[in-house]
């Protein structure tokens, strides 16, 4: 019976996974343009300084990670031992990074950055992705303009809850009224 349920399993087991291809690779926004300077904000972040998100502006970044993104909102801890891992960044709003001037300064940072953590933690506690996508969408159009967020390709949204692309676009396009009918 065992040898039965294993055989079953092992035959529908199916992989779509390329490991050569990476939206970070061509990271382009919607409106066409480059994120050449990304390059530079990613070398930073990689030199093992810590930097804090300005809290004084609408600004962040978005990190990702290597199956997964992360936001860093204003106030935020980034760089330094925390992000070594990152593989590319996304800067939202006019960003804005300042030196920490004190170790207090420092560790406040990292709490707020914990915060950030448990906001999108939150979000992705719904099983239901669609519902995981408004509530991400919701969260960046009430913090940015909108026109910012429009910007913001799917495949960002889509690491930080961790739903398909696609599956982004799709209610992007179509809006909350097909809410509940994503199973990814």
């Amino acid at each position: 019976m065992d040898s039965e349920k294993h055989q079953r399993y092992r035959t529908a087991m199916v992989s779509t996974y390329c490991p050569n291809t990476s939206f970070l690779d061509y990271l382009v926004m919607p409106d066409g343009t480059e994120q050449s300077h990304s390059s530079d904000l990613l070398a930073m972040l990689l030199s093992g300084k810590v930097f804090i998100v300005n809290s004084r502006r609408r600004n962040g970044l978005i990190l990702f990670k290597g199956y997964h993104a992360e936001f860093a909102g204003p106030g935020a801890a980034v760089g330094g031992d925390y992000d070594r891992d990152c593989r590319g960044v996304l800067p939202i709003g006019n960003l804005s990074l300042l030196n920490p001037e004190s170790h207090e300064e420092r560790q406040k940072a990292y709490l707020i950055r914990r915060q950030w953590i448990r906001l999108i933690k939150q979000i992705t506690e719904n099983p239901v992705s669609g519902q995981r996508i408004q509530k991400i969408l919701d969260q960046f159009e009430q913090y940015f303009p909108l026109e910012i967020v429009a910007k913001l390709p799917d495949e960002a949204f889509a690491l930080l809850v961790g739903v398909l692309p696609q599956t982004v676009a799709i209610l992007r396009r179509l809006g909350s009224d097909i809410d509940g009918r994503f199973d990814d």
